[in-house]
């Protein structure tokens, strides 16, 4: 054996050498990732640096939550972040512990924060570990204590007597050593203040002087969603641990909002299945009759929020509820609620149910088009062997299920390499020719009648409901040319128009695809835009030095070797979302209506 060999050998010797032991605050640091999900610059509302400021939140509204203060101060300076709320200040003994030794907190005792909202401490430490400067202060029956943290390090502690009144300050900036380049996005700020607000009825929030507050909870977030679309007025019903509200639009599918313990569970779970079980149950034993859920169901847009003292969730992120004892529970309080509103607004009633019997017309019209449609899914495997499926999947709730993805490809150049290079056990591959049906303004047999649009919805196994979904990505990847930007919009239209629910729910996304190569004889460099490009030519020392730039034009052109960079650990998602849901009948009508020479008045006249 070579001395190199031997070397090597060596150094990959397992034993008692090799165990370590970090600290809490050291393992936070190491694994960030563990304790608030992904890093990121901002880009998107589920980036670290708003978890470290949802966290901070999350405490205050716990205070609100067991009676104690009804305000809630928020300010961003740059990159610095302070809540201030005026609830019962952490117990000034227990200060320092509280936000820097994990596992310490009063969250564990039912008596004192019996739904909480925070971690149990986990969250504040947390945001203390990643932040550059952390200072938090307390203020109790006229004394403070104050404690200012470097990178979860105590950097200096002080108490005395203040006139303030009782309640915790925390002040913050994210670690640019762990969140380099990072930057707030207000809007994503906002939107979470608005959820808060809507799920804690009578609390102000005041974000750099604006206030957000809901005064009737689930009842304004639909309202908001909505506004003049909805049908009938927003029945909503609120108690001490669940409140609920919905209505219907003329529109196709369903969409729920749905929160345990404030956290917004966006796949929902038992809590949400066993509401759309008692809406349901309530309009068929108002009616008398035996409607189908979909009868009952299409066209609904609802929102629940439970309070539970141990909620169990399906996976890390906590997007779904798992807790099966809760739903009789639910279930009962719903029909009964809604079956009693239902004979108490017979105005109502009348509307809701004319909606239903329209919906169980269309059904039965298109019943025979989905008939066709079923035969087609029979022969399936031997028409679309473009559908290259993956080994696990969203609907197995394995540990993989979160990792799970389809692709949907701009022909058959470019599955070739996303093929070629992809994870077999989480990433699948549908490769649609051409461009897809316009359906804006179709009505829902287009779906059935359209192959290629049928067979996605079956890839994905949404006919029925959102329930079975069989991978947690949806990932539409196209040319970034003209006709790659118009195929996209024709998805975008697909999923919008037939399954609002799937883009509501974060589960749709456009691959980034790099537009430059940039290389020498030593280093490759893909790079996505023209400013990345000209960094890496800087790097590698300049054109005068022999660099190569290879310009891709479409994703046929990079090879399965390449692709396997882009779709890996690496891979760059622009996640699809929408503001309200009111706002997408308007968006959908300019972009894809029959408006040609308004849009291209509007195009000309913003053209830059």
């Amino acid at each position: 054996m070579s001395g190199e060999a031997e070397k090597i050998n060596t150094e990959a010797v397992y034993d008692e050498s090799k165990i370590q032991t970090l600290s809490s605050l050291d393992h936070i640091r190491l694994r960030p990732g563990m304790y608030i999900g992904r890093m990121g610059a901002g880009t998107h509302p589920d980036d670290g640096i708003y978890i470290l400021v949802k966290e901070i939140i999350d405490n205050s509204i716990d205070e609100f939550i067991m009676g104690e203060g009804r305000r809630i101060d928020i300010t961003l300076n740059e990159n610095e972040v302070s809540v201030r709320d005026y609830g019962r200040g952490i117990p000034l003994g227990k200060l320092v512990d509280c936000v820097s030794i994990i596992n310490t907190g009063g969250k564990y005792n039912d008596d004192v924060f019996q739904f909480s909202v925070g971690l149990n401490g986990v969250g504040t430490k947390a945001v203390n570990a990643l932040s550059e400067k952390f200072v938090v202060q307390s203020v109790r029956d006229g004394k403070f204590r104050r404690a200012e943290f470097c990178r979860g390090v105590l950097a200096g502690d002080s108490e005395g007597d203040i006139g303030e009144k009782n309640g915790t300050w925390v002040c913050f900036i994210p670690d640019s050593q762990l969140f380099p380049k990072y930057k707030f996005q207000i809007e994503y700020i906002e939107k979470r203040l608005w959820m808060y607000a809507y799920l804690n009825s009578g609390l102000s929030l005041y974000f750099n002087d604006k206030r957000y507050y809901s005064q009737n909870g689930l009842k304004d977030l639909i309202d908001t969603e909505i506004e003049d679309e909805k049908l009938y007025d927003i029945v909503h019903y609120r108690d001490k641990t669940m409140e609920f509200s919905f209505t219907h639009t003329a529109n196709f599918g369903e969409t729920y909002f749905s929160f345990v313990n404030g956290q917004y569970t966006n796949d929902g779970g038992t809590h949400l299945s066993a509401f759309r079980e008692g809406v349901l149950k309530a309009v068929n034993e108002f009616s008398g009759k035996n409607y189908e859920a979909s009868d009952v169901r299409d066209g609904i847009i609802g929102s629940i929020a439970i309070k539970l003292r141990e909620p169990i969730f399906e996976s890390q992120t906590k997007n779904k509820l798992g807790n099966t004892d809760i739903r009789a529970w639910i279930v009962n309080t719903v029909r009964k609620v809604v079956v009693d509103y239902l004979h108490k607004n017979l105005e109502l009633s009348e509307v809701l149910l004319d909606k239903v019997i329209q919906n169980e017309k269309v059904r039965k019209q298109v019943q025979a088009v989905k008939k066709q449609s079923k035969e087609k899914a029979k022969k399936m495997s031997l028409k679309i062997p473009k559908l290259k499926d993956c080994k696990y999947h969203f609907n197995d709730r394995s540990k993989f299920g979160d990792k799970t993805m389809i692709f949907l490809t701009e022909g058959l150049s470019a599955a070739g390499s996303m093929v070629a290079s992809r994870d077999v056990y989480t990433q699948a591959i549908f490769s649609r020719k051409g461009k897809p049906l316009n359906v804006h303004n179709e009505k829902q047999d287009k779906l059935y009648q359209n192959e290629e649009l049928y067979y996605i919805m079956q890839a994905l196994n949404i006919e029925e409901d959102l329930d079975n979904l069989r991978y947690n990505k949806i990932v539409i990847a196209t040319d970034s040319d003209v006709d790659g930007l118009h195929i996209r919009n024709l998805l975008l239209t697909f999923f919008l128009t037939y399954f609002e629910q799937l883009v509501m729910s974060g589960h749709v996304f456009i691959l980034e695809t790099p537009l430059f190569r940039v290389r020498n004889k030593k280093e490759t460099h893909y790079c996505y835009d023209e400013e990345e490009r000209d960094q890496a030519v800087q790097s590698l020392g300049g054109m005068s030095k022999g660099v190569e730039i290879t310009r891709f034009k479409g994703l046929g052109e990079i090879s399965p070797d390449e692709f396997g960079k882009f779709i890996g650990n690496d891979i760059r998602l622009i996640d699809v979302t929408v503001d309200h849901m009111r706002n997408v009948p308007d968006m959908l009508e300019f972009y894809m209506g029959k408006n040609t020479p308004y849009r291209r008045d509007h195009i000309m006249a913003n053209l830059i």
